[in-house]
């Protein structure tokens, strides 16, 4: 059963709750954090080197690179350690190139303008590193998330009803590791991962009542940018193959189809396939520059992965980044994918399935906890599942209580406790009241929350909306200092 709300975004009118949405994006704009840091100074580099550059050539990118990324890859003279190059010569780089082609259009803009404004005197350095190419980055980075939260809300709208999609859209937005990494740290790629899977998940529903052979390759090319993205994003390939497989079950009600039928749709799956592995150039020619392989990836090989031991508790529970019990509203979300299931078949088979072969390959991964990171971010990428999900809770609680308005009066306070708490959550983890990395206390969370966030937090607000370059100096000699003691503590 679906929503009447049409989800195609062009061609009409905004609804009065996208525009509700646009008003809360730009008003969250002054939270965006312009600076490249950690895993992000991989990302970034492909499109700074490549752009002012005119080479893959990291080495720059590294030496500029925040302290904590810096020290563990120089020697006492500052040159980078030799384990640091490929093969080939290159700096190794095994950080995906997709959100770099996400951010080239506004950065060479940007970089045009710098180049135009320094040639009259504006003495802008025109490297990649100053102001206005981190602001650019940042700010490309926000939008992209925001589209993404905007597809994932047409989607949820579809399937459920405006008055549940919105206040799930928010919720998400607020209550999970999403706004870490859309407006703190920009210079990652799980915001615009979120958005690859979301553009992906619209456009794949969007056509596949009957899909055409122009569409069949338009999501070749959407396929192949989501997994340039980030590797990962591969996985929600499957909502393919269970489009296929239970179509013709339940759309076609298991009548056979005829021999050109199937030549057809086998010819459909073949130009996909050639337009996914087409769109996925960018990476395979990077890679093949880089490592000297188009299959070389720079991770851990999958074969030494834990596949027969994978962390499946504690990659929900854990208070080592948890996903359920740092991000509690993504409980309800999960839960929701077996009422979306009653809505529509395929699209709830699909997306549980992809849910679960996702959970099993992040709980197989070594690093499962994600290192340094707010929740599990692995998991950011899945936003438009939650998205979904926690919207088909909200209209399977107004469906028994048979009321719309009491069923919001209980979520909406109950969704927004759970945002409160989770900005409260990301101030300690971002000023360093819990560690970054590893498990927490549980007990020390819970007293900052009550003690010193209410505290200090309006004071520290100030310092990062008007001296926030000295804000993020402090975190990061903290973040040092938490490095050494973990790694004294390790020995």
């Amino acid at each position: 059963m679906r929503a009447q709300d049409s989800s195609e975004p062009g061609g009409r009118r905004f609804s009065k709750q996208e525009k509700w949405l646009l008003l809360f994006f730009l008003l969250s704009l002054p939270l965006v954090n312009p600076w490249v840091r950690g895993d992000g100074v991989g990302y970034y580099a492909y499109v700074r080197s490549f752009l002012v550059d005119h080479n893959l050539r990291f080495e720059k990118d590294w030496l500029s690179a925040n302290s904590s990324f810096l020290t563990s890859r120089v020697d006492l003279n500052g040159h980078l350690l030799p384990d640091q190059f490929t093969p080939t010569g290159y700096v190794g780089d095994h950080f995906s190139v997709g959100p770099a082609l996400l951010w080239a259009p506004s950065l060479a803009v940007v970089h045009g303008v710098v180049l135009v404004l320094d040639h009259f005197g504006a003495h802008i350095a025109a490297d990649g590193f100053s102001r206005p190419y981190l602001i650019a980055m940042a700010v490309t980075t926000a939008i992209y998330g925001f589209l993404g939260l905007w597809l994932s809300f047409l989607l949820a709208r579809k399937y459920t009803d405006a008055y549940w999609a919105l206040p799930a859209t928010l919720g998400i937005w607020c209550a999970s590791s999403l706004p870490v990494y859309m407006y703190l740290n920009p210079s990652w790629s799980h915001a615009q991962s979120a958005f690859g899977v979301a553009l992906f998940l619209w456009y794949w529903d969007r056509t596949r009542a009957n899909r055409s052979l122009g569409q069949w390759l338009l999501l070749g090319m959407i396929a192949g940018l989501m997994v340039n993205i980030y590797y990962p994003n591969a996985i929600f390939l499957i909502v393919l193959a269970v489009e296929a497989i239970l179509g013709r079950v339940w759309m076609r009600n298991g009548t056979a189809r005829n021999s050109s039928t199937i030549a057809v749709v086998a010819w459909h799956w073949l130009l996909f396939a050639v337009v996914f592995v087409a769109a996925l150039m960018p990476t395979l020619i990077t890679r093949e520059i880089i490592y000297g392989s188009l299959t070389a990836s720079g991770y851990p090989p999958v074969a030494t992965w834990n596949w027969t031991s994978p962390a499946l508790t504690r990659v929900l529970f854990s208070s080592d980044h948890g996903l359920l019990s740092w991000t509690p509203i993504l409980l309800p979300a999960i839960i929701g994918l077996f009422f979306l299931w009653k809505r529509d078949r395929i699209l709830g088979a699909s997306l549980i399935v992809s849910f679960f072969a996702f959970y099993y390959f992040i709980a197989s991964y070594p690093d499962w906890d994600g290192l340094s990171a707010f929740g599990n971010r692995f998991f950011v990428s899945l936003t438009p599942l939650f998205v979904l999900g926690l919207a088909a809770s909200l209209a399977a609680l107004g469906d028994w209580m048979r009321s719309r308005g009491r069923a919001l009066a209980v979520a909406g306070p109950a969704i927004g406790l759970l945002a409160i708490w989770n900005l409260g959550f990301i101030y300690q983890w971002g000023t360093h009241l819990i560690p970054v990395r590893g498990p927490i206390s549980w007990s020390q969370m819970a007293e900052n929350q009550f003690g010193e966030v209410p505290t200090h937090f309006s004071r520290d607000v100030k310092v990062y909306f008007f001296r926030r370059h000295l804000m993020m100096q402090q975190i990061e000699q903290e973040d040092i200092e938490q490095q050494l003691q973990q790694h004294k503590g390790g020995n």
